[in-house]
């Protein structure tokens, strides 16, 4: 990866009567766009680390958090938050910031005609059969000691529909409740996403703020099925509007947040993408063999 740039520009952009989003420009004033599309829900926010899967010298590189998150306010608000809004705040960016067009880095949230390259990873397209992998059960076969951490703030008897039961904690009248579930539910992710357990991610679930972001966010996107029908990334009508887009994947093996059999399908049907697997990697872009790779992808755009 790149030494990290510092930022040439840093602003507040008002995208709803409600919502002002924090974006960042760094690298090279008049260089080759590319936008920044953090994961984790929606709900992670960006980090400055994340500037440094581009070359500074060639690209001008745009981070920015989305509604709720990160820096943008207000924090952990899911009024006025859907996948529909995320899209329209992305071209209100593009426009504020007079580029035509842009490279887009992590997901395709924004319009195909103003995209010169997708580098993705992790995929997931929220359907049914990958929630109930991750919140339900699937993951907790394999790590069964996180499991039971996630499960204490559920009352027994709510456990059936674990995203179900989470949306009523985190959307709970008492703080105290908030909180607690928050964290759990964040610590949850944070235990699964390394191939090797990171205790510094396990330790931001204690977090309260970015804690309360991050699973109030994930968590209210997966109660409204992502504001798509099931499977509809996946359709031929989605697939054919980015057919023409050069496009990477890179996916880990041992990826649980996002298992592999979604890029699987991703691939299927979209055979003219460059697949990558990266055999021994788990969910997190900051794993050695998947952000070698992402920087090798974002290096091979630089110039087009």
């Amino acid at each position: 990866m790149y030494t990290v740039p510092q930022p040439i520009e840093v602003g507040a952009l008002k995208v709803s009567d409600l919502h002002t989003l924090y974006y960042e420009v760094s690298g090279k004033s008049d260089g080759n766009p590319v936008v920044f599309l953090h994961g984790c829900g929606p709900g992670g926010g960006t980090d400055q680390a994340d500037r440094a899967y581009f070359n500074p010298e060639k690209y001008k590189i745009i981070l920015f958090d989305q509604r709720g998150s990160g820096k943008s306010t207000p924090s952990a608000s899911t009024e006025e938050n859907t996948t529909w809004d995320l899209v329209k705040d992305i071209e209100k960016l593009r426009e504020h910031l007079k580029i035509d067009r842009w490279h887009v880095f992590g997901g395709s949230w924004t319009h195909p005609e103003r995209v010169k390259s997708l580098v993705l990873r992790g995929i997931f397209t929220l359907r049914k059969s990958e929630l109930k992998f991750f919140y339900q059960e699937g993951a907790s076969h394999l790590f069964p000691e996180a499991w039971e951490e996630y499960l204490a703030p559920v009352p027994e008897s709510e456990r059936y529909d674990m995203i179900k039961a989470y949306s009523k904690l985190l959307n709970s009248p008492e703080e105290e409740v908030r909180n607690r579930a928050a964290k759990a539910w964040t610590k949850w992710e944070m235990s699964t996403s390394k191939l090797y357990v990171d205790p510094e991610q396990i330790a931001r679930a204690e977090e309260d703020k970015f804690a309360l972001a991050f699973a109030r966010i994930e968590n209210h996107y997966f109660v409204n099925e992502g504001f798509m029908r099931d499977g509809q990334l996946l359709e031929q009508q989605s697939i054919d509007k980015i057919r023409h887009i050069p496009t990477v994947i890179v996916q880990g093996r041992y990826d649980v947040v996002c298992p592999a059999t979604t890029a699987y399908a991703l691939k299927k049907a979209f055979p003219e993408l460059t697949f990558y697997i990266v055999h021994d990697a788990g969910h997190s872009a900051r794993e050695p063999g998947i952000s070698k790779l992402l920087v090798e992808a974002t290096d091979r755009f630089a110039d087009i």
